[in-house]
């Protein structure tokens, strides 16, 4: 890996001219079409730094691209998302077929200067999501985003004029608004999956929680609890959201304060002790998140068993 070719893009212009594209119609948005990149960037195994935003489905026969943690194999296609500095690994089996069919979307960061989205698109968490964590469409869902994606070519290829920006933000929000509705309805419908990651999860907790680490360590972090599970922070919370009602860090607190409630209901360690054990150092915090959760003080809910 360390002898990988690195491909830097500081702008859309110059991957059109690395990929053998003509110039693009509008410097700072295009609409690329897989199948009509000229000029493969390398043979082999090598890596892909964008220094703008990218929305790809793509289909590549006989390639492996690798975001994050995982591999993921591309001959079904699928939707990804890419921020600027984010690490794209490829790699092409020399000895097959590679033919390309999809399509990327570059979005220079400087055509949402001064709109909403500037801001906005930090929101969109599924940017930091992993290839392995790709959104998988229907036909139906294919058709509705290729459509979109065409609205906003078709809008920088014609006359440039004091709506164009407002049009063209106006179609990547819509295009953003869809994909996280279609990740939303992904986390129900792939259940297997995400039942498994959600059982991964508590088989972790469950672990750090029973080791005596919370007394050493505190809670784990939400970066560290992802990394474990071969996942970004972004999706983890993302999957539980959707499943529970709960982001990771209410998650953790959640079953923090269950393992409290076990100890004061069922052993005669004091609060102190308690808070200790879990990981507090001052036992005021202790006490104020056990009361936010259960409306009880710590002392109040043991005397409730008495």
């Amino acid at each position: 890996m360390n002898n990988q070719q690195l491909h830097r893009f500081h702008s859309i212009t110059e991957y059109h001219r690395a990929a053998g594209l003509p110039a693009p119609a509008h410097p700072l948005i295009s609409l690329v079409r897989m199948q009509d990149v000229t000029r493969p960037l390398a043979d082999g195994a090598f890596s892909i730094i964008y220094d703008f935003y990218s929305v790809s489905m793509k289909k590549v026969k006989n390639a492996t691209f690798k975001y994050g943690q995982q591999p993921s194999d591309f001959d079904e296609g699928v939707l990804f998302f890419m921020s600027p500095g984010q690490v794209l690994s490829i790699e092409i089996d020399k000895n097959a077929d590679h033919k390309r069919d999809g399509w990327m979307l570059l979005i220079d960061p400087d055509l949402l200067w001064n709109t909403p989205l500037a801001k906005n698109i930090k929101q969109y968490e599924f940017f930091g999501y992993s290839v392995y964590e790709a959104l998988y469409l229907s036909d139906k869902e294919k058709t509705m985003l290729t459509a979109i994606t065409e609205n906003i070519e078709q809008e920088y290829n014609a006359n440039i004029d004091r709506f164009s920006q407002s049009v063209i933000i106006a179609q990547l929000e819509l295009l953003l608004t869809y994909s996280e509705r279609f990740y939303q309805r992904q986390f129900i419908t792939r259940k297997i999956t995400s039942h498994e990651i959600l059982t991964k999860l508590e088989d972790l907790l469950d672990d750090y929680f029973n080791s005596g680490a919370l007394a050493q360590k505190g809670l784990p972090s939400v970066t560290w609890i992802a990394e474990s599970l071969n996942i970004s922070p972004g999706y983890l919370s993302g999957l539980l959201k959707s499943l529970t009602g709960q982001n990771t860090q209410q998650h953790l607190h959640n079953k923090l304060i269950d393992l409290a409630k076990e100890k004061l209901s069922t052993t005669s360690l004091t609060v102190s002790e308690i808070a200790y054990e879990l990981g507090f150092e001052h036992l005021q915090s202790f006490s104020k998140l056990f009361k936010t959760k259960t409306s009880f003080s710590p002392m109040e809910f043991r005397h409730s068993f008495n």
